[in-house]
């Protein structure tokens, strides 16, 4: 570690002495850097430039009795391709009114991304699985989101 130290510091007194020594060292650490610099200028580049067209996914929302339940439907829509992603979100609690009383019920959220052009098999699914009588199955349109992950949403459900 010393020797190192010694190096360091004799260079350092070099570097003093001979500008063009600087330069260079400048130039050989701008050089190394320059692939990695590229790299992250590339990715924010992309970022910044590629469209997104609003309306064209939508987040759509499932509340579910319990996590086995859950699981299965998530699993389902997404080796279907009528999913991209879902978020499972667990103990909700959902205040409601049913057949003339006002029910409570601990439930699971399932939170899905999707094309808007899948929601209605989407839902058509839900309702061939699920144990409720009456399923929820809502969906919003997204307005805006990250270019990449919006590429890659289009790209895991097919039209």
């Amino acid at each position: 570690m010393r020797d190192f130290s010694q190096l360091l510091g004799s260079m350092r007194l070099n570097l003093k002495h001979s500008p063009f020594r600087a330069t260079m060292l400048a130039l050989l650490f701008t050089l190394l850097m320059f692939s990695g610099l590229r790299s992250v200028g590339l990715r924010l580049f992309s970022m910044a430039t590629e469209t997104y067209v609003s309306g064209t996914h939508s987040a759509a929302f499932i509340t579910c009795p319990n996590m086995e339940v859950a699981k299965d439907i998530a699993r389902g829509v997404v080796q279907k391709k009528l999913a991209a992603c879902v978020n499972i979100v667990p103990q909700i609690t959902s205040v409601y009114e049913w057949k003339g009383n006002i029910e409570e019920d601990s439930e699971i959220l399932l939170m899905i991304k999707t094309r808007s052009t899948k929601v209605d098999d989407l839902a058509a699914y839900v309702r061939s699985v699920h144990p409720y009588e009456v399923a929820e199955v809502i969906s919003v349109p997204i307005d805006q989101g990250n270019p990449p992950y919006m590429k890659w949403l289009s790209d895991v459900v097919p039209e």
